[in-house]
């Protein structure tokens, strides 16, 4: 996506509140320090706030952990989820559950500086209803880097909307925004997709990615890959398309080579000997396509049997510090 003009109506906001939302799984190293730096970067704000943190059902003290900065801190809110729903959906019904003027979204690896929130306000402050934290450079993998920015401009390509490159995910969503997404109701929403989807000019703010100190990455080869599939079905009917004309071209082919083969035999009855090894070769090409085909159109089906089902984002097993309703 183009980098965005600046809104020439920029709003004074001097007053309001901000939700500061940090999703986590098994970092029990980190969220107290994480907690201290939000705590520090939100004091230089002029507005009050909130540090919500929504835990996917971790395992290794992380729970204990946030009960006792709760407990010390009543600006800290927990949501414990009654099991792991998935780096997809928890993060993203944390976000519908803040109702302040904005809602910045802070990862727990520590990965994404938390002093990056100062910037988000900034652009907030400009009249951005969305601004998004872009990587510019990392200290992670470059191999992964490199397959990361290949991915991201595929999907750009095949996209109904633009997208941003290299968005990780942090950023500070405007109320607004907030309630059009609760009003979509999506159980399996592809959230950078749906942010360009809703039309509002989308400020980018650019930094440098750390290396994770301490912990481990809750990111493995499936999870990139369900991540990665779901960009594309919710993004694009190209795959299905293009399968289509793949399937069409295939036949269109086979057709003229069996024609040809049919031919040959004939003009050349005793000489020609047709083989079984390009029938076979055939059949594994065409089945190929067909699995890898039948595999997208799959990924289509999924995604319409949990809108089908309307299942909820998550399952809260508790509440800390939130008002009583």
């Amino acid at each position: 996506m183009n980098e965005i003009i600046k809104n020439n109506n920029p709003k004074n906001k001097k007053t309001g509140k901000i939700s500061i939302l940090t999703p986590c799984f098994n970092e029990v190293k980190n969220i107290v320090e994480l907690s201290e730096r939000i705590r520090l970067t939100a004091a230089k704000l002029s507005y009050d706030y909130e540090h919500i943190f929504i835990d996917n059902c971790s395992t290794d003290g992380t729970v204990d952990k946030l009960r006792i900065l709760a407990a010390n801190d009543k600006k800290i809110k927990v949501i414990l989820n009654a099991r792991n729903f998935g780096a997809v959906t928890s993060p993203y019904y944390g976000i519908l559950q803040s109702y302040a003027d904005a809602c910045i979204m802070i990862p727990s690896d520590l990965q994404d500086p938390p002093e990056i929130i100062l910037e988000f306000v900034k652009k907030w402050e400009e009249g951005y209803k969305i601004a998004l934290a872009v990587r510019r450079n990392t200290k992670v993998s470059k191999w992964g880097n490199i397959v990361r920015k290949l991915y991201y401009r595929l999907l750009n390509k095949v996209s109904e909307v633009g997208l941003v490159n290299d968005a990780t995910g942090s950023g500070l969503y405007d109320q607004q925004v907030i309630k059009l997404l609760r009003s979509l109701n999506d159980p399996y929403p592809y959230f950078r997709g749906l942010l360009c989807e809703i039309g509002f000019p989308i400020a980018t703010v650019p930094y440098t990615q750390q290396k994770r100190k301490l912990g481990e990455t809750k990111h493995n080869f499936f999870s990139l890959l369900n991540e990665g599939l779901l960009g594309v079905v919710k993004q694009s009917k190209l795959p299905v398309r293009l399968f289509t004309m793949i399937g069409g071209v295939c036949s269109a082919i086979s057709f003229v080579i069996v024609i040809s083969y049919f031919i040959a035999k004939l003009m050349f009855w005793n000489t020609f000997q047709i083989g079984i090894a390009p029938l076979i070769i055939g059949f594994f090409f065409m089945m190929g396509i067909q699995m890898i085909g039948l595999g997208l159109i799959g990924e289509y089906a999924v995604i319409n049997l949990a809108h089908a089902r309307k299942m909820p984002l998550v399952v809260e097993a508790e509440r800390i510090n939130f008002e009583k309703e």
